[in-house]
């Protein structure tokens, strides 16, 4: 149940746009059809190429249309038990907010009681590749892979509650 993010299996490249909905630009990395990374630069890369279909998804997104992104395919490459942390977070709801035990727990083989388990969630979050779709602005206290003004603003898009 994925969806190729962009023009088919030989999508591989840099996308990058500027929405004025954070005050920042996405820019999106993807290989052979598959998201692998998100980031929120001041300024674009002059390489950076503006027609995606998912840019366009994120622009329709930061306009307030709900979307999970549950259909964009991925390849995340982080360590096994951050990757599993970070496929947990991709299970939280548009709109609803999670506190970093929740994730622990949702999270099989980490102990929500267990601080080095914990400390594993902090830093597979810190070290999410691919933010808006791994939300980690959806983890409360924890400062995840977006930045916080980004995050608040996400947030605020998607109707959560303050932290």
């Amino acid at each position: 149940m994925t969806a190729t993010i962009g023009g088919g299996p030989g999508d591989t490249g840099v996308f990058g746009r500027r929405f004025d909905a954070i005050d920042r630009a996405v820019e999106l990395g993807t290989a052979s059809g598959r998201l692998i990374s998100v980031s929120f630069p001041e300024t674009l890369p002059s390489d950076a190429d503006g027609e995606h279909a998912l840019l366009d998804r994120i622009g329709e997104y930061l306009a307030g249309t709900e979307d999970d992104f549950a259909d964009v395919e991925v390849a995340i490459t982080v360590p096994t038990d951050q990757r599993s942390v970070l496929e947990s977070v991709r299970n939280v709801p548009y709109g609803e907010s999670v506190d970093l035990a929740r994730v622990a727990k949702m999270t099989a083989g980490l102990d929500h009681e267990d601080e080095a388990d914990l400390q594993t969630a902090r830093e597979a979050l810190r070290a999410n590749p691919i933010p808006i779709v791994v939300p980690d602005h959806r983890v409360r206290d924890v400062g995840g892979a977006t930045p916080e003004a980004v995050a608040a603003r996400l947030r605020e898009i998607e109707g959560v509650r303050s932290f």
